[in-house]
């Protein structure tokens, strides 16, 4: 797994999952064809008890949940195939994956790790700890403050058009989320495709509201409680 995290605000980092037989050779080729990764990371077998199958099935399942996550840009050329492998073989591998994708996190790597879990999306009758935006030329969003930073959730609708003074930096982002499809047009709205995770609650504010926004105090609960308020605790 070839990757380079990027430290821009409104780009993802490069991701390349592949396999090999003989690790070092297959890194000295990266080495000599591809020029956007720093880090690499190489799991191995301790028996040397992975046939080629095994591996295959590995990769297969890691380019799709390094997809379903997306939080990285593979540059893989084509979706790797994915063995046929007995049941138990399998089983055995879902146990492999589960072991590299505990290992990939505690190295503190996200790549697998899904900005939103399947039990957290939002329901009518589950709306503790979300918060909401509402403002002029259609902004409508809705999300929720994370440990990585804030996540706003599909279907949350963008302000169009932005302000004279929207700063230079939110304008790249929006771009860039406008050009990679994550906000779509869609009856003449703007909509966010898929949750996306912003390095913060204020960069979050400025691409639902297209203006200029302090996070802390525009996003709120249904009580009226600003982000800000519910972070420090105050009730009042």
């Amino acid at each position: 797994m070839l990757l380079n995290k990027s430290a821009d605000l409104s780009e993802k980092g490069q991701l390349y999952i592949g396999e090999a037989e003989n690790i070092f050779n297959r890194l000295t080729q990266h080495v000599k064809e591809k020029d956007f990764w720093n880090e690499a990371i190489v799991f191995i077998s301790k028996d040397d008890n992975l046939n080629k199958a095994h591996i295959k099935y590995l990769e297969n399942r890691l380019h799709d949940i390094a997809c379903s996550a997306n939080r990285y840009e593979l540059i893989n050329n084509q979706k790797p195939t994915q063995s046929s492998i007995s049941e138990s073989d399998q089983a055995e591998m879902e146990e492999f994956l589960s072991n590299i994708l505990t290992l990939v996190s505690t190295l503190g790597y996200n790549a697998f790790e899904q900005i939103r879990q399947v039990d957290t999306k939002v329901q009518p009758d589950n709306e503790e700890d979300l918060f909401y935006i509402s403002a002029t030329r259609g902004a409508n969003g809705i999300g929720k403050t994370t440990s990585e930073g804030f996540v706003v959730f599909e279907n949350s609708q963008v302000a169009d058009p932005i302000t004279n003074s929207y700063p230079k930096t939110m304008l790249k982002l929006r771009d860039t989320l406008i050009s990679e499809g994550m906000i779509v047009k869609e009856n003449d709205k703007l909509i966010m495709k898929r949750d996306y995770l912003f390095s913060s609650s204020s960069s979050a504010a400025m691409i639902i509201m297209g203006r200029s926004a302090n996070g802390l105090t525009e996003w709120k609960m249904k009580s009226g409680k600003t982000l800000q308020q519910y972070e420090t605790g105050d009730n009042n």
